[in-house]
């Protein structure tokens, strides 16, 4: 995970949520999320905006 951009870590992690992919692949983007300390808003539905 560590080759990934924030950015493409949280557009990956974008659409994993609006496609409902697999809860296990959802879950180990959020922790690479919160690894590196991003913050995301969600301000509309399934509409999300990171603030690094």
């Amino acid at each position: 995970m560590e080759g990934l951009s924030n950015e493409f870590l949280v557009k990956a992690y974008i659409q994993a949520r609006v496609l409902k992919l697999d809860p296990d692949f959802i879950s180990l983007l959020e922790k690479e999320i919160k690894k590196r300390e991003l913050l995301l808003i969600r301000y509309r539905k399934d509409e999300w905006k990171a603030v690094v």
